[in-house]
């Protein structure tokens, strides 16, 4: 188990298969900075993707598919390049595909502790998670 945030079920890392494509251009892990980790992670439907990723993972990654998001197709495809890009996420081209997952061991030996608080997180209300604005039920 990786997280072990208080009162928060650990989330787990899947182990990395060997068959995979080769990663989409992203940081590596001594480009990492925290104003732009924490800049992708300061949108609520961001933070709600990263957030699955930790704790509902089934499979090593995962297409925008699986999130059940109500969002447009080219919305969710800015999302998803910006948490590439912050180096959150990482994305691999299955054919027509993208899927991510989190990447856990660079997050925690940059910033230990923040998958923890993502973890954590508790999105205010069902449109708050969706990033559909705050005070919405």
């Amino acid at each position: 188990m990786a997280g072990a945030a208080k009162g928060v079920a650990a989330f787990k890392v899947i182990a990395e298969p060997t068959d995979l494509p080769e990663p989409l251009a992203e940081p590596g892990v001594d480009e990492l900075r925290l104003e732009t980790v924490l800049g992708a992670l300061s949108d609520p439907l961001r933070l709600t993707i990263v957030r699955k990723l930790l704790l509902e993972s089934e499979d090593f990654d995962h297409s925008c598919g699986w999130f059940g998001l109500d969002r447009p197709k080219s919305s969710l495809t800015h999302h998803f390049k910006a948490l590439r890009e912050a180096g959150v996420t990482r994305q691999r081209q299955y054919g027509l595909e993208r899927r991510s997952h989190v990447r856990v061991d660079d997050l925690n030996a940059r910033f230990p502790g923040l998958l923890d608080l993502v973890a954590a997180w508790t999105p205010q209300g069902r449109r708050a998670a969706a990033g559909l604005g705050p005070g919405a039920p």
